[in-house]
């Protein structure tokens, strides 16, 4: 399957401007599941900014809404 960085980079609201894996989700993806943790772009914009990838963090906000 051909990356498709271009396209994604367009869609990408991870805010960590020196990652490496930008608008490779898989890589970013993987990355994460790796760490325990979800990708930036499943949290919010003001959840995004805390860096704070973790699930404790994802619930925790989703339960707050």
């Amino acid at each position: 399957m051909e990356c498709r960085k271009d396209e994604n980079l367009s869609r990408c609201t991870c805010t960590y401007n020196p990652c490496n894996k930008k608008g490779l989700c898989c890589e970013c993806v993987a990355y994460h599941r790796h760490r325990g943790e979800l990708p930036g772009c499943f949290f919010p914009p003001e959840a995004e900014r805390t860096y704070d990838r973790s699930v404790r963090a994802f619930v925790r906000y989703h339960q707050n809404r």
